[in-house]
């Protein structure tokens, strides 16, 4: 048993849907980030809290996940590509501490994809780029098929 303080579920709105976005390019900003260690215990990866600022879809969260310190030398050298591709897409192309990547609105490709363990389907930032950068490009893409289909 677990005492809720009093909570009173009338005075909070019920959490939405947590089913994936369509795949697409969404405004988004960094919100939050964090080095954490990796499971094996053998490097760290810097995780990033993306927020949709734009859209059907403004407030849902993405996160990505850089291995920057890894024994695999391929692991970090594609994750020094996607934080480089961050940081041009930020236009800080030196940052010292990951907070000067956030809170400035970036162009992301997000695409679905089935988890291995279990089969669910959840979204993975595939690319970023500047604010400006795709302004032609659809919000999502327009496809009456199933994200868990394409």
């Amino acid at each position: 048993m677990a005492d809720l303080n009093g909570f009173n579920a009338n005075n909070v709105d019920p959490a939405t849907n947590f089913e994936p976005i369509p795949a697409g390019k969404y405004l988004a900003v960094i919100i939050d980030s964090e080095m954490k260690p990796t499971k094996s215990g053998n490097g760290h990866y810097l995780e990033l809290t993306c927020q949709v600022i734009d859209g059907p879809y403004k407030g849902r969260l993405l996160w990505s996940r850089l291995n920057l310190d890894n024994p695999s030398p391929q692991a970090v050298q594609i994750a020094q590509g996607e934080l480089s591709a961050i940081c041009r897409a930020v236009g800080v192309l030196q940052p010292k501490d990951s907070v000067e990547l956030h809170n400035i609105p970036l162009l992301v490709t997000v695409k679905c994809k089935k988890r291995k363990d279990n089969g669910d389907v959840v979204n993975e930032i595939r690319g970023y780029a500047k604010k400006g950068a795709a302004t032609e490009a659809p919000q999502q893409e327009t496809t009456n098929m199933p994200p868990w289909a394409r």
